[in-house]
């Protein structure tokens, strides 16, 4: 099982990486075959790359690589298909320089972060071959999501079932895919070598967690989470599987979802060509929470951060920050936005004379230090990584333009409840605190007038929390969210708020998909609508 990470759009580089692979799993490993994700030639999602005119040609000579690379192993690999009838999303099988098989996906998924039907036709038939005296299926992703294309295999003779996947991660989806395994085998009574993808892909992130599940044992093989590797199984003539090393241990929820905004982070940032993070680092635990991801992710010295202390600035908020970017051998500088509050104030006074001071001169704080992070990110060719979490982009407490300003969101997915969860794990894991215990302890704020605190505006954030998920990700109604114990009233606003923030977030950097439904690609609402509480 070849758990790879695969670069979207760079058919070469991804061949290249298929090839050194394969050459490994034989010489290696003395492997009889080496299966590769769904789509690995061009990477997953491709979205609209699938329909650019030059694209099939590199298919094809990519697909002409791998055949020739093929000798002496059967290579299993996922591709684009292009014929006369339209697109189809298919794996090829090679083996001694010979395409000897062809699959195409039958089940497309178009729900959540899925769009396939937008781009491939539907496959129909089962693709069966004899593998070393092994009598293997092929099926992709979705296609085990569902009874009939297992079972379309099994009536053709299968003994086992390969499944090439790009499956997305979201919290409890290894137990998901763990299900819909067992339920696939009880109904055909085949094994199934599931083999997925891993990686961060702009708003996706890919866990791997590729498996094999045994038709009498269960799951007997397991690769690790957010792991690059070569993961080595056995199979015998009646398509019982067995391991070669012990299953790769779970993760905590904590780690693992940590372990996947760095992932994230990395991707990114080094994908999108910048050479490394900046971040402005407030003294309060989103920030700081984001400087702890991006110096794992990266290594301190691609990191930088700015604390850019206002009027209204605690004077622990600095010592905070300079406490964490030392501890974790990270840049930081020290720029104070008085003055360029004062200049914006001055140049608007005659605007604003006979108004008195409200949320405008907040965001005018927000906005100045929005204004110096993307000034340096653009002289110094760093990404500027935003903070927000996800309780403040569903209600819009961000400002446009100010604290919202950057290329990328890792918080973005990650409720304030997780935020704190994930600090306390990652300083549980060094001698020296990654993230000061006294900002996770001090009341939030945002600081941008006397003795303000998140709660001044907004209800204890394990409430705000509870009904941002039950609406956001549940679907529930108003009356659905009260018989939950909460107040109407309150949930009336919190609802309101996230209808009214959409244009907003609209206008909000990416951030990796990490809950049941996510800001973005996987939430896809108007912003000019008329609609209540139903």
């Amino acid at each position: 099982m070849a758990q790879i990470n695969l670069w979207v759009g760079d058919v070469a580089g991804n061949v290249d990486k298929i090839i050194e692979s394969s050459s490994r799993a034989r010489d290696e490993l003395h492997a009889d075959v080496v299966v590769f994700p769904e789509l690995a030639l061009l990477g997953y999602p491709p979205d609209d790359l699938l329909m650019r005119s030059g694209l099939p040609a590199y298919i094809q000579q990519g697909l002409e690589r791998v055949r020739a690379a093929s000798e002496g192993i059967h290579i299993i690999v996922g591709y684009p298909e292009y014929t006369d009838k339209g697109m189809f999303n298919a794996a090829a099988v090679f083996r001694d320089g010979k395409h000897i098989g062809n699959y195409r996906k039958q089940r497309r998924p178009n729900y959540g972060v899925f769009d396939e039907k937008r781009h491939f036709l539907r496959g129909w038939e089962a693709c069966v071959l004899d593998i070393k005296g092994v009598s293997v299926g092929i099926t992709i992703c979705e296609d085990l999501w569902g009874p009939r294309p297992a079972q379309q295999a099994q009536v053709a003779g299968a003994k086992l079932i390969i499944n090439l996947n790009a499956s997305p991660f979201q919290l409890g989806k290894s137990a998901m895919r763990a299900k819909v395994l067992r339920d696939r085998v009880q109904e055909c009574g085949l094994s199934i070598i599931y083999v997925n993808v891993v990686g961060g892909q702009d708003e996706l992130l890919f866990d791997g967690d590729s498996m094999v599940y045994d038709r009498e044992q269960g799951i007997v093989s397991r690769a690790a989470d957010f792991e690059e590797g070569l993961y080595l199984v056995e199979a015998d003539a009646e398509g019982r599987c067995y391991p070669v090393e012990p299953p790769a241990p779970l993760l905590s929820e904590d780690g693992l979802v940590y372990r996947g905004l760095v992932q994230s982070i990395r991707d990114y940032v080094d994908r999108n060509g910048f050479k490394g993070a900046l971040i402005g680092l407030s003294g309060g635990i989103d920030s700081a929470l984001t400087l702890a991801l991006a110096s794992d992710a990266l290594g301190p010295d691609r990191v930088w951060a700015v604390s850019m202390p206002s009027r209204y600035t605690a004077e622990m908020s600095v010592e905070d920050a300079l406490e964490q970017a030392n501890a974790l051998n990270t840049r930081c500088d020290v720029i104070v936005i008085e003055p360029a509050f004062q200049a914006f104030l001055q140049t608007l006074g005659p605007h604003f004379s006979n108004r008195s001071a409200d949320l405008t001169e907040e965001n005018l704080q927000a906005r100045c230090r929005g204004i110096l992070l993307m000034a340096l990110s653009n002289k110094y060719g760093y990404l500027v990584l935003t903070t927000g979490n996800k309780s403040e982009m569903a209600v819009g407490y961000a400002t446009l333009y100010g604290d919202m300003a950057g290329g990328f969101a890792p918080l973005k997915d990650i409720y304030k409840t997780w935020v704190y969860r994930l600090a306390k794990w990652r300083n549980r894991q060094s001698e020296v605190p990654a993230i000061p215990p006294r900002v996770i302890t001090r009341p939030p704020s945002a600081e941008l007038r006397p003795d303000q605190t998140d709660q001044d505006s907004l209800p204890p954030y394990d409430v705000l929390d509870r009904i941002i998920e039950a609406y956001v990700e549940e679907n529930y109604s108003i009356p659905d969210i009260c018989a939950l114990g909460f107040d109407e009233t309150l949930v009336r606003r919190i609802a309101s708020l996230i209808r009214k923030s959409e244009y907003k977030r609209r206008q909000s950097p990416p951030g990796p998909k990490v809950t049941a439904r996510a800001f973005g690609r996987d939430r896809r609402y108007p912003i000019t609508a008329v609609y209540g509480d139903f």
